[in-house]
């Protein structure tokens, strides 16, 4: 049964040259098809929650949805009882989550998720449509599916995650096999993949630059930080295995007279573990819409990753944000940050609390008076419109491709 919801660089990188219920689930309106491919629908298979951390599936997927209704379907939630719960976010996009019932062995599992899958191409008449995959252990549920399309969007290397699964590389294997396309999140990821596909494109994290210079402008501070003193130093994300928590508590203890704020929820990690002393704030989840205000009383921003497996291919979407809102950056030497964003002078580097203490208070006064106008054009052209737009151009080649064989 399904059910609504209401909810209110390096040249050898290869790029594209072409440089969110009032209604039922039936009526759900198809866009006008604007690919020659003539593709209707995108069904997206994700592990991640869409009313999540806002990051790279809901910005590129809120963008296909002017060309394709999408539908996308996260993880299932253990209930009493077997369906589908729809929520309609806007004419074009649907969240699908699958209810399991309590108790079932994994075999069952497997079963049921694509028993459900099956019933929401059949009931809602899809027919021509692409597979967009975030997560190759949705193969187990889908590999019998036959869309136009396979896309494999490599945002992270989630076999160097706390608690991966031992089949995700084997599953990984069979979905490069299955994938027309292979879009990965940093040129870094693209670096590893490139070999295993013939089709390997680097789209990196980008950012919704408008939304994120509103910064500047000296919006009202949120009321959570707003009896923090004296200068603040900001981290926006999932606080989870790819922080350094020892470095965080370090650079804490050596700017007593600094206030550190961290946005975002704890995964994956007992929070008991988190550093704890007067000057550290964890203030939980925000939502992307409240974002610029915090930035915009903060000082500068931290991005104090640990480097391991779990962040070697990460390219953090939070560093041109941090940027267009106005921030100067301090981040461990990530490789896909230090080569994307080293050069600049808004941007230190540095893996010490040492380091990190004698220069913040100097990117901080000199930030206020740095040129800003070659970083500002840079990021502008970072956008995801852009993005989007590229990556549209290969689905289309590919669908008519697909459509002529």
């Amino acid at each position: 049964m399904i059910t609504d919801n209401k909810t209110d660089s390096s040249n050898k990188i290869r790029k594209s040259t072409f440089n969110p219920l009032t209604h039922s689930v039936d009526s759900i309106n198809h866009p006008s098809s604007q690919l020659r491919g003539d593709s209707q629908d995108v069904i997206c298979f994700t592990h991640l929650r869409w009313n999540f951390v806002y990051q790279r599936p809901q910005h590129l997927l809120s963008r296909a949805s002017r060309q394709y209704r999408v539908w996308y379907v996260e993880e299932p939630v253990w209930q009493d009882t077997l369906g589908l719960d729809v929520q309609v976010l806007s004419d074009t996009i649907r969240v699908v989550v699958p209810r399991l019932p309590h108790g079932i062995d994994h075999e069952t599992t497997i079963r049921l998720q694509r028993q459900l899958v099956n019933q929401l191409i059949e009931q809602q008449s899809i027919k021509k449509y692409v597979s967009w995959y975030y997560t190759p252990m949705a193969l187990q549920f889908t590999d019998h599916l036959c869309p136009q399309l396979t896309v494999y969007d490599c945002m992270d290397e989630l076999s160097a995650f706390k608690g991966a699964s031992p089949q995700l590389l084997d599953l990984e294997k069979r979905l490069l096999a299955k994938a027309n396309l292979v879009f990965t999140g940093g040129y870094s990821l693209y670096e590893a993949k490139r070999s295993r596909h013939e089709h390997v494109f680097a789209f990196p994290s980008c950012i919704d630059y408008q939304h994120f210079e509103a910064a500047r402008q000296k919006l009202p501070d949120p009321v959570d930080q707003r009896h923090l003193t004296g200068l603040r130093i900001g981290y926006s994300g999932v606080i989870d295995e790819r922080l350094d928590l020892d470095l965080l508590k370090d650079i804490a203890e050596r700017l007593p007279n600094w206030q550190f704020v961290l946005l975002g929820p704890v995964v994956k990690i007992d929070p008991a573990t988190l550093p704890q002393g007067p000057n550290l704030h964890y203030l939980g989840m925000k939502s992307y819409h409240e974002l610029p205000a915090y930035f915009s009383n903060w000082d500068a921003a931290l991005m104090p990753f640990a480097i391991n497996e779990a962040t070697r291919y990460i390219s953090p979407t939070k560093t041109p944000e941090y940027l267009a809102a106005g921030l100067p950056v301090v981040s461990t030497s990530i490789r896909d940050v230090a080569r994307t964003y080293g050069g600049w002078d808004q941007v230190l580097i540095a893996d010490s609390a040492s380091v990190i203490e004698k220069a913040l208070g100097q990117m901080i006064q000199y930030a206020s008076t740095s040129d800003r106008t070659a970083l500002d054009a840079f990021l502008q052209e970072q956008s995801w419109d852009n993005t989007w737009r590229q990556m549209q151009k290969l689905l289309e080649g590919q669908l008519v491709y697909a459509a002529i064989k």
